[in-house]
C-alpha cells in the first residue's frame, strides 16, 4: 500500500456569481431568486476557507471559474448581432436563458467530476469523468471547460486519465462527486466507491421522487465505474430516498458525507438503509476495513433542519492524530437542533472531535455549502508532484488572488446587470489575468 493525501480542490467563485434561482429542487437557490448577490464577497469567503485549511496542513488546491457569459449558447439559441446585441436581446426576450449563460455554478466543484484514485483503478491511474449535469440548462455546458481544466492540471497521461462526459441524455444523468463517496482504511489503500443515484432509467419499477427531479441515474454511475476500471466487489450502488429528494435533498452530499471508514448520514438518506449498510460493510470487509456508520436520527435532526443548515454538506477531514474535523457553515450554529446535535457529536468520543465553522453565506444562499465547493482527489506523493502546481493553495497564492478579486469583482450584482456588455468584458479581463497567475495560459477558449 502506498501512502496518499486527499486534496480538496475548491471552486474559485467566478465574477458573475448571481442569484437567478435556476436550480429547481434546490430550496436555497430557489428561495433567493433574483436578489442581489455580492461576487466579491463570495470569492473572498471561498478563498478564506481554502487558506485556513491549507494553513492547517490539509492538502488544498483550487479549480478556476469558467468563462461567462456563454455566447456560444446564446447564439445557438437564436440570439444574434454583436455581443452587446446578443445580451440585450436575451435580456429582453428570455432573461432566464441569459442568467443560464452567466451562471457561476462551476464554483461547486463537487459536481465537476467523479474521481477514482489510482489504488482503486485497473490501470493504476487516477481517473476523472466530468459530469454532464444534463438536468439543468445552466449546468449542462460546464463539462466542456471542466474537462479542459482537469486536463490542464492533470496533464501526465501516464498517471491521470480524464474522460469525456457521458452522453447528454436523461438515461445517463450524471451529477459527479456530489453523489459519490469513497470509503477506505486510508487514502492510499484500496477503497470502496459508493455511488448514490436518484432513479433508474431502465427500471420502471424503481421508486422515484414526485415533486423534484432525480438528477442522477444508476446507469450513469455504472458507466463511470466501468470507465474507471473499478472492481465490482468494491463498487456499491445505492438508491437515494426519493422522499428526501422531494424535501430538497437534490444530491446525496446534502444528506450524507463520508471520509476514511466513516459514513456520516441521516437515517432517511437511502431508499433501503439496512440494505445499503449491509452492502457497504461487506465491501469494506473485502478491503480489510470496518465501516463506522454515524447515523443521525430524524428525532434529533429533521430533514428540513438538515437542508436548512447543510449539516451533511460538510467536509470530514482526517487529522494527523487519527481523529476527524467536520467543516460546517455558520448556519449550523444558528439552527438550534443542529447545534445541539453537533455539540453532542464532538463530546461523544467518536471519530469527530472538532468543528470548523466558515462563513459561506454567499454560496449558501445560492444552494451550496462546504462540500459543494470542493472536489476530493486522493493522490500519492508522485501523483501530487506530477500535477500542475500553480493551483495548489499557499499563503502567497492566497494574497495574490485576494488582490485579483479586489481588482476585478463587483460587490453587487443584480439581474439587470447581466445585460450590461461591460460585465462580459470585465469577466474576460479577470479570467485572462487569472490564467497567467495560475500558470495556465490557454486555459480559456474565449468566445467574446
Amino acid at each position: 500500500m502506498r501512502s496518499a493525501r486527499e486534496f480538496n480542490f475548491d471552486g474559485l467563485v467566478g465574477p458573475s456569481h448571481n442569484y437567478a434561482g435556476l436550480s429547481f429542487g434546490n430550496v436555497a437557490s430557489f428561495n433567493n431568486v433574483k436578489s442581489a448577490s455580492n461576487p466579491k464577497q463570495a470569492a473572498l469567503q471561498g478563498l478564506e476557507k481554502m487558506r485556513a485549511l491549507a494553513a492547517r496542513g490539509f492538502a488544498q488546491a483550487l479549480l478556476p471559474p469558467q468563462d461567462r457569459p456563454n455566447f456560444r449558447l446564446l447564439r445557438s439559441l437564436g440570439f444574434s448581432g454583436s455581443n452587446a446585441d446578443v445580451l440585450q436581446q436575451a435580456y429582453k426576450e428570455s432573461p432566464v436563458i441569459l442568467a443560464c449563460a452567466y451562471s457561476a455554478s462551476p464554483m461547486w466543484t463537487a459536481n465537476a467530476a467523479t474521481v477514482s484514485p489510482s489504488a482503486d483503478t485497473a490501470d493504476g491511474r487516477v481517473h476523472f469523468t466530468p459530469a454532464n449535469l444534463n438536468n439543468k440548462l445552466h449546468r449542462a455546458f460546464e463539462h466542456v471547460q471542466s474537462a479542459r481544466a482537469l486536463r490542464a492540471i492533470f496533464n501526465d497521461g501516464t498517471r491521470f486519465a480524464v474522460h469525456d462526459a457521458l452522453p447528454g441524455t436523461p438515461a445517463f444523468g450524471d451529477e459527479g462527486a456530489a453523489n459519490h463517496t469513497r470509503l477506505c482504511a486510508s487514502h492510499g489503500a484500496q477503497g470502496v466507491e459508493m455511488f448514490v443515484y436518484g432513479r433508474a432509467e431502465f427500471d420502471a419499477s424503481a421508486p422515484a421522487p414526485k415533486r423534484y427531479p432525480a438528477r442522477h441515474t444508476l446507469e450513469a454511475s455504472q458507466a463511470v465505474a466501468r470507465l474507471h476500471g473499478l472492481a465490482a466487489p468494491r463498487s456499491v450502488f445505492i438508491q437515494q430516498n426519493p422522499d428526501v429528494i422531494d424535501q430538497g435533498v437534490f444530491h446525496n452530499d446534502v444528506i450524507a458525507v463520508g471520509n476514511g471508514n466513516v459514513l456520516f448520514y441521516h437515517e432517511q438518506a437511502f431508499a433501503d438503509e439496512a440494505g445499503a449498510l449491509s452492502q457497504l460493510r461487506q465491501a469494506m470487509a473485502g478491503v480489510g476495513a470496518e465501516l463506522n456508520a454515524l447515523r443521525v436520527d430524524t428525532g434529533m435532526v429533521s430533514v428540513a433542519d438538515a437542508v436548512a443548515s447543510y449539516l451533511f454538506n460538510s467536509q470530514l477531514l482526517s487529522k494527523p492524530d487519527g481523529k476527524m474535523a467536520l467543516v460546517v457553515p455558520h448556519e449550523c450554529q444558528e439552527n438550534a437542533a443542529v447545534a445541539r446535535y453537533l455539540q453532542g457529536l464532538v463530546a461523544s468520543g467518536g471519530p469527530v472531535d472538532e468543528l470548523v465553522h466558515f462563513d459561506l453565506r454567499q454560496s449558501m444562499r445560492n444552494g451550496g455549502g462546504p462540500a459543494c465547493l470542493r472536489l476530493r482527489v486522493a493522490l500519492t506523493e508522485e501523483e501530487s508532484a506530477a500535477m500542475h502546481q500553480g493551483v495548489v493553495m499557499s499563503e502567497s497564492l492566497y494574497h495574490t488572488l485576494v488582490a485579483w478579486v479586489e481588482k476585478h469583482y463587483r460587490d453587487r450584482l443584480e439581474p439587470q446587470d447581466l445585460a450590461d456588455p461591460a460585465l462580459a468584458l470585465e469577466v474576460h479581463a479577470a479570467l485572462e489575468e487569472l490564467s497567467m497567475i495560475l500558470g495556465l495560459p490557454g486555459l480559456y477558449d474565449f468566445d467574446l
